[in-house]
């Protein structure tokens, strides 16, 4: 059992909750609670770690025991955690790995781009409602907060474990291989001269969400093949990113379902 502080994994632990450099230099993010810990994929599974007092749950420690595991000491575990309140349990993951052509390969494919998005709650909830939506597919430039930071793990709330994400350089880099694939574009964009539930979306489709306060870049928006918009009543000009993306997400799920 692990009882101190000054124990190298404890530290290695802590180092991956807080540092995004670490998190790529080990290729490993750490998910925290049950839930996580029962839809994980297990090859994914690098090592769990379940507090002691926890360590008495014997349904728990059926599955924990099949798989490299160690305990710790509850005071150790509390620091150990990202989270106020623990649930007792840390699953330490090999983060996977995607590529373009996965992504892009399905038929019609149904696919998010998100431009410079910063909030972890933001980004998490748009895996969350991707996966509900039947999102084939999400694509994040490489200035947007990492999928791995462990505020937006949690709230994927397990989407994480099946929606495939690739970091991408820019929006306009992918212009070329969405024309190839047959995928039309559509900018989320106060310009927009038709609302998003005049646009069909069901061929190719991927909708392009910009950063929280500042929306698309100006290159971004152009290399849209449409710009779309929300309306609105009263005095608001623009919605929460997340919301926008669960509107277009899901304009598109009920049409597909036609």
């Amino acid at each position: 059992m692990i009882t101190s502080l000054n124990n190298e994994q404890v530290k290695n632990i802590i180092q991956l909750n807080q540092k995004t450099k670490a998190r790529r230099k080990q290729g490993l993010f750490v998910a925290e609670g049950r839930k996580m810990f029962g839809e994980a994929p297990k090859n994914w599974i690098s090592r769990v770690y379940v507090s002691e007092s926890l360590s008495e749950d014997e349904e728990l420690m059926a599955q924990v025991q099949e798989l490299s595991y160690e305990i710790v000491a509850d005071p150790v575990f509390r620091q150990m955690s990202d989270t106020q309140t623990p649930q007792g349990i840390l699953t330490v993951l090999r983060t996977p790995s995607y590529t373009l052509e996965e992504i892009l390969g399905k038929e019609h494919p149904l696919l998010m781009v998100l431009e410079d998005l910063q909030d972890p709650g933001n980004a998490g909830t748009i895996f969350r409602t991707g996966e509900g939506a039947g999102v084939d597919g999400i694509l994040l430039t490489r200035t947007c907060v990492d999928v791995t930071n462990p505020k937006v793990i949690r709230s994927t709330m397990g989407s994480i474990y099946r929606m495939p994400f690739l970091y991408v350089e820019d929006v306009v880099s992918l212009k070329e291989r969405f024309r190839v694939a047959d995928i039309r574009t559509y900018a989320a964009h106060l310009k927009g001269k038709n609302f998003y539930d005049g646009e069909s979306y069901q061929g190719g489709t991927a909708f392009l969400i910009g950063n929280e306060g500042n929306g698309l870049t100006e290159r971004a928006a152009e290399a849209a093949d449409c710009l779309i918009r929300i309306p609105m009543c009263g005095r608001v000009e623009s919605l929460n990113a997340a919301m926008a993306a669960g509107i277009l997400m899901y304009e598109a799920a009920r049409q597909r379902r036609k």
